[in-house]
């Protein structure tokens, strides 16, 4: 077939039956012959997005687009392909685009939902995927809704209301019409079985909490399964092997099957580790295979499911004044619930730059979606009233240029020329690891605080300034800060937060102080109760049982 037009028309069916690799080379040739066809450019450029090959699928959709800039599928697909390569800001800019065309598509404006996110404009997503959700009952709209489920408790604007609403509402139209599994009595006399469900068993930057615990377990009272969605666990990881223990691989598993093999396990409290960060998976407590069903170590908001009895965190995270924003119950440890141990080896701490430098260097290595306008009004706002000091960012999303563009636009527009700012993308973890050895204090990001990164940074030698935030979500650091026994990094709100940030570094003495603190810190953490993985063992532990007995 010579006719592109007639190839546009077939490739345009072909494509939508999946039928992409039929008529890639068809559309090459094509391309060659007819060099000046838009939509011979577009359908190749489709084509190679459905193959896989994003780089040259970016390529055709620009050239398509040059040719003719008014078509909304260009703009669209340019959009979903920069997504794919993680280069945020540059499909913001398309999808912009290609909604200015075609006001109510709502893929689209998911999509651009997603980039907006992922660069820190966390309300504004909100905004889009409302839009989205409220533009009526589709496929898109559930997808819309489970990603603000997701995100919503990063959101700035939205308060504790809106946060359990919207997971109540993704709770009832995800889980479906689930019955509760009728559970066989425990045999008396026998060890309590215990259950963690997780996808992140491999990953031990992230299960430096969980696995100071789960190594502490007494095994003469728990028979304890590790449920993994993920990576088994390792000794690399931080896990210490125990011949009794559960190892179940169950990725891909059906919730109803991995509901009845737990059940027919006998598992007598199921412990959920991954919150919203597998969300699909706290479909399973729904089925309630478990007699006593928690969630613990990632959770920063209600998950509003169904069987979900109970969540732990701590006074400094959850007052208790907000637990009527849950439907669980609100159960707390002593210290801090995200109480860790560090079982690999780690840099050494090096000396503080500042001596070194001779000016401050603050900096923040915690994800880009965390990167709020009001976290990045705050730094601004430290860095314009200290105007020596320098700034280090370092996350995976600024390995690409657009978005490295978009953050030190955001920063100058605020009044941080770019040459105060360092920029780091991805690294192997011990060399992101040393990236602290060029930070003098970690800034905290929020209303979604570090979590890990907070405890890196601490481990690294380098204190975190954060507030007393507004939500669970926001006091992630102040617990562990608090158990740390540096109370005084925390702020008691944002205005305080730059306040407390131009003291530290307008003072003669700061340097001095913070090169002792550095020094010691992590002796101090050590003996702290942020490092004390065998008290928050012997609380969980205690939780477990009581509410095994109450259930």
């Amino acid at each position: 077939m010579t006719d592109p037009d007639a190839l546009f028309a077939e490739a345009t069916r072909a494509l939508a039956a999946g039928r992409d690799d039929a008529m890639l080379g068809r559309l090459e040739a094509a391309r060659v012959a007819h060099p000046g066809h838009a939509a011979v450019a577009l359908r190749l450029a489709d084509a190679l997005q459905l193959a896989g090959r994003h780089a040259a699928a970016e390529a055709e959709y620009r050239a398509a687009l040059a040719l003719d800039g008014g078509v909304f599928d260009a703009w669209y697909g340019l959009g979903g392909v920069l997504l794919a390569r993680r280069a945020f800001a540059a499909a913001r800019d398309a999808l912009v685009r290609a909604l200015a065309l075609t006001p109510r598509a709502e893929g689209a404006r998911c999509m651009l939902a997603e980039a907006q996110f992922a660069l820190g404009e966390a309300d504004e997503a909100v905004r889009l995927y409302r839009q989205a959700i409220a533009a009526g009952p589709s496929p898109v709209g559930d997808s819309a809704l489970a990603s603000l489920a997701i995100m919503i408790p990063g959101s700035p604007a939205a308060g504790h209301d809106l946060v359990r609403g919207v997971r109540a509402d993704w709770a009832r139209r995800a889980g479906g019409r689930v019955a509760p599994m009728a559970l066989r009595p425990a045999p008396a006399g026998r060890k309590i079985r215990l259950g963690y469900l997780s996808a992140f068993f491999g990953s031990r930057n992230w299960m430096k909490p969980v696995f100071g615990v789960i190594n502490r377990h007494d095994r003469a009272r728990f028979e304890v399964h590790l449920i993994s969605d993920g990576d088994d666990p390792s000794a690399e990881a931080g896990y210490v092997e125990h011949d009794a223990d559960g190892i179940w691989q169950v990725r891909g598993m059906p919730n109803g099957a991995l509901a009845g093999a737990i059940a027919a396990a006998g598992i007598d409290v199921l412990v959920d580790l991954n919150g919203f960060s597998l969300a699909d998976r706290l479909g399973v407590f729904a089925y309630r295979p478990a007699r006593f069903q928690l969630g613990w170590f990632n959770m920063f908001a209600t998950t509003a499911v169904p069987g979900m009895d109970a969540l732990v965190g701590d006074a400094a995270a959850i007052p208790q004044a907000e637990e009527k924003h849950y439907s669980e119950r609100i159960l707390r440890v002593p210290g801090s619930y995200l109480a860790f141990q560090v079982p690999y080896p780690t840099p050494a701490v090096a000396p503080l730059p500042w001596l070194a430098n001779g000016v401050p260097t603050l900096g923040c290595l915690g994800s880009a979606y965390k990167l709020t306008p009001q976290t990045l009004d705050a730094w601004a706002a430290i860095l314009r009233a200290v105007p020596g000091a320098l700034l280090h960012v370092g996350n995976p999303t600024l390995d690409e240029s657009s978005n490295r563009a978009d953050l030190l636009a955001r920063l100058a527009a605020r009044g941080v020329a770019e040459g105060r700012v360092t920029l780091s993308g991805r690294a192997e973890h011990l060399d992101f690891l040393r990236c602290y050895d060029g930070i003098d204090i970690a800034l905290d990001t929020f209303p979604y605080n570090g979590g890990t990164t907070t405890t890196e940074a601490l481990w690294q030698g380098v204190p975190v300034l954060t507030t007393n935030g507004d939500r669970w979500a926001g006091r992630t650091s102040r617990s562990l800060l608090l158990a740390a026994g540096l109370g005084e990094w925390v702020a008691d709100d944002i205005a305080g937060f730059v306040a407390t940030g131009i003291a530290l570094l307008g003072d003669p003495a700061m340097p001095a102080r913070l090169a002792a603190l550095r020094a010691g810190l992590r002796r101090r953490l050590r003996a702290s109760p942020a490092c004390d993985s065998a008290g928050l063992c012997a609380a969980l532990e205690a939780i477990y049982a009581r509410g095994l007995a109450e259930s």
